[in-house]
């Protein structure tokens, strides 16, 4: 579907390029005011927008998880249940216990030690193990809740792995847990290996759309639109940086610093697109622009959600420059993604230059990874811009997604654009959710520990 033209009208796209390169969108830069303890972030003090991601994680997510999606005997999460926690199958899928991993050790280490807590991610790393992660082959999309694969044949794509990678180096910071840090690694840079080397992996088809689910409008022939070999996807690039930068949280390792290294290369210097300010989802194999309009053109959610993991790189390095930078990019991405007419924010664009938009699903990962990124920003910036979308946003979020006001536990996951509720679903989303509530609400801690004041991390 088209959607109003975005690029604007009073400047052209190379005055926009060179002022998003230097990290100014609309010509406001980022400032250095205070929070405040005392004043209102989204309407609320601190204090109560900290306590409203405490009940949504400890009063309604958790509870839930316990009760429905967590097993307890086998080990692993059986995340196929509907609305009120009934189970329409039991299957594991290999993302979701790497997410799961992780959720649960970040849990344990960075909110609260309980044991239950370490004992779910524990139980299903035991799981995962059984299915040979450290061998050279990716593992199946999926098991059986006893643990016999789906199909007999690897994942097409990588995700599962590093998942699984990101879940084992988490884990690998519980005392009495540090090997897992090793195979995170091996794992990891089986899959660097196999982004770099293996022919035909992740080819894409010469057809408009770039998934079963999300299909362009684009209305050239296919025949006429070659595909694209081997290409560098976004998506990819945002798994190996979030997994590698929180690795070397604990370890300084040459081999993992180069992924990260390479990740964030790749998304600000060669996915951004500067011609129109957004970040493409896929590029050539060495980097270089796609030119057909077939797949050079998309730009998805993945974009945004990298940004704060590379907000988050430039912290951990102390790099201002790029800190800014990002910032830039993601204001812009929230200028552009954002629903004029029923609000939140798209899942991406098809084709930017035939303006054809996603409108349908809404999705909640979208929306909480925006909020990711721009609490970010208010942390270490007090930049009034993120304030305001945050505020914003947040406000368009607790309108649409808490299933409360149906009478459900959890947020609305997927919907169609004007998030109209369904009473039944088939998912419980046990990653995005739960990774926004944790983190924006230590962000909230640290930020309530400095008096309201910004982090100082890149100086006065």
């Amino acid at each position: 579907m088209k959607r109003r033209a975005f690029l604007g009208t009073t400047i052209g796209t190379g005055a926009v390029a060179a002022g998003l390169a230097e990290g100014q969108v609309n010509a406001t830069p980022l400032s250095r005011k205070a929070t405040g303890q005392d004043n209102k972030l989204a309407g609320k003090t601190l204090a109560e927008l900290r306590e409203e991601h405490r009940y949504w994680l400890f009063d309604d997510f958790l509870p839930f998880m316990d009760k429905y999606v967590i097993d307890h005997d086998l080990g692993g999460f059986m995340t196929t249940v509907d609305r009120d926690g009934a189970r329409i199958d039991s299957n594991k899928r290999t993302w979701f216990e790497g997410r799961g991993i992780w959720v649960y050790s970040y849990l344990y280490n960075k909110i609260k030690q309980d044991p239950k807590y370490l004992e779910a991610a524990q139980k299903s790393a035991d799981f995962i193990m059984k299915q040979n992660p450290l061998g050279k082959e990716l593992m199946p999309v999926g098991f059986t809740r006893e643990g016999k694969p789906l199909e007999n044949t690897p994942d097409p794509i990588f995700y599962g792995d590093v998942f699984v990678a990101n879940g084992f180096q988490e884990l690998s910071k519980i005392k009495g847990h540090e090997k897992y840090w090793d195979m995170a690694k091996q794992i990891l840079l089986k899959c660097v290996d196999i982004y770099d080397n293996r022919p035909g992996y992740g080819d894409l088809p010469p057809k408009p759309g770039f998934d079963a689910k999300v299909r362009s409008e684009v209305k050239t022939p296919a025949e006429n639109q070659p595909g694209v070999e081997r290409p560098r996807v976004m998506g990819h690039w945002m798994v190996l940086l979030n997994c590698a930068q929180q690795m070397l949280e604990t370890r300084t390792d040459p081999e993992v610093e180069i992924i990260a290294k390479r990740s964030v290369e790749a998304i600000v210097d060669y996915h951004y697109n500067p011609e129109y300010g957004l970040i493409n989802e896929y590029v050539n194999h060495d980097l270089s622009r796609i030119k057909t309009d077939n797949y050079g053109q998309a730009c998805i959610g993945h974009g945004p959600e990298t940004l704060w993991m590379v907000l988050y790189e430039a912290v951990r390095t102390k790099d201002k420059a790029l800190f800014d930078r990002t910032a830039g990019y993601l204001q812009r991405s929230a200028d552009v993604f954002w629903d004029d007419v029923y609000g939140g924010m798209f899942i991406g664009i098809d084709n930017v230059e035939q303006n054809i938009w996603q409108v349908n699903p809404k999705a909640e990962w979208v929306q909480v990874e925006f909020l990711i990124g721009m609490l970010c920003v208010i942390e270490h910036t007090g930049a009034q811009w993120a304030k305001d979308w945050y505020g914003k946003l947040h406000a368009y979020v607790m309108e649409k997604l808490p299933l409360k006001q149906y009478g459900f536990p959890l947020w609305i996951c997927y919907a169609d654009r004007k998030v109209t509720f369904e009473k039944h679903y088939n998912r419980c989303e046990h990653f995005h959710h739960p990774r926004y509530l944790m983190q924006n609400m230590l962000a909230l801690d640290r930020i309530i520990k400095r008096g309201g004041k910004t982090s100082g991390i890149f100086g006065a």
